[in-house]
């Protein structure tokens, strides 16, 4: 399994950010720039996950091929990434379905790119392709040996052929079953967990209540909900939920929730990937999560463009605290 050198403070507390669906362009926009050094300074977060599409991979113009298309993706990336890497953050990255778009891999991308940073935490997960499955682990403050609170980040895909989106990968399922066990093992017990992943579960649907037409608010889905239409359910989400588009999942359920359910290790699964969604709630037992993007070269929720928060008490992980912070907020 691979790690970071991450621990909970003196006070056993432990700041995560979730930055999602950047999605930016060769030349990169001013208040993207500026909602995201605003979120760095003002948050001061101990590790900063990006959730995928980093990058618009495409109908924008990197030019080159090679070696110079990645040197100048590397130039967009580094942009997006210097308010963290300039303070030595520990960052750790996935994909979405648009970063691979641009003519790298995942993989490549991954290791020429982001690995360059010394503050990149995480390893590629044995046997699975690509560059953004990880386990990342938050030590005990007061044990550097013990494994306090797990971070897992699986890559969910891209684009599936004939539409919609990827099945999640059963091979990831596996690993984190396998290393779910392995460090109960080491340390006696389950880890508490959080997953961050760029597309949604069916089960990001099962937090919402379907509605009619014809109520005010109304959401309309796609394909294999075609002709529902939805709203946050109150009863489940919390206050201030926003759903402004359908999830939009794939068509076949591999059964990543139900692992993850299993062993009650993991607390919350947070996605990206549908912009102007904002929202958790509870399913069976497991916060289900959405951020909404921080992009401004791509479309998205005005000024609720934002990022989101979690504060970890290592002696009270179960009762995580999540709350976003937007370019209102921040930046207005």
């Amino acid at each position: 399994m691979a790690g970071a050198d991450m621990k909970f403070n003196k006070n056993g507390k432990f700041k995560i950010m979730q930055i999602t669906d950047i999605q930016e362009i060769y030349n990169v926009s001013p208040d993207t720039l500026k909602l995201l050094e605003n979120a760095v300074e003002k948050e001061k977060p101990d590790l900063v996950i990006y959730t995928g599409d980093q990058i618009k991979g495409y109908g924008v113009t990197y030019k080159g091929m090679g070696s110079e298309l990645v040197n100048n993706v590397a130039k967009t990336i580094d942009k997006l990434i210097e308010p963290v890497t300039k303070r030595n953050i520990p960052f750790a990255v996935t994909f979405g379905n648009h970063d691979r778009q641009v003519g790298i891999s995942n993989k490549e991308q991954f290791e020429q790119i982001y690995k360059k940073h010394p503050s990149c935490v995480g390893t590629q997960a044995d046997g699975i392709d690509g560059g953004g499955t990880c386990f990342l682990s938050i030590k005990s403050s007061q044990d550097e040996n013990k494994d306090a609170f797990g971070i897992y980040l699986f890559d969910t895909g891209t684009d599936a052929k004939g539409g919609g989106y990827e099945p999640f990968d059963t091979k990831i399922i596996d690993w984190y079953k396998k290393t779910r066990n392995e460090l109960k093992e080491k340390n006696g017990h389950y880890i508490p967990s959080l997953v961050f992943q760029h597309i949604p579960m069916f089960e990001h649907y099962n937090v919402l209540k379907q509605v009619k037409k014809n109520e005010k608010g109304a959401i309309p889905a796609f394909r294999i909900h075609k002709g529902e239409y939805y709203k946050i359910d109150e009863t489940k989400c919390v206050k201030g939920s926003v759903l402004l588009e359908p999830p939009s999942i794939p068509d076949i359920n591999t059964g990543e929730f139900d692992a993850l359910k299993e062993k009650g290790d993991v607390l919350g699964v947070y996605v990206g990937h549908d912009h102007k969604n904002s929202y958790v709630g509870k399913y069976d037992g497991i916060d289900i999560g959405f951020t909404q993007s921080s992009g401004f070269n791509v479309y998205g929720n005005g000024k609720e463009r934002g990022v989101r928060c979690f504060i970890i008490d290592e002696n009270d992980p179960t009762n995580y605290e999540t709350y976003t912070r937007t370019y209102r907020q921040l930046c207005d």
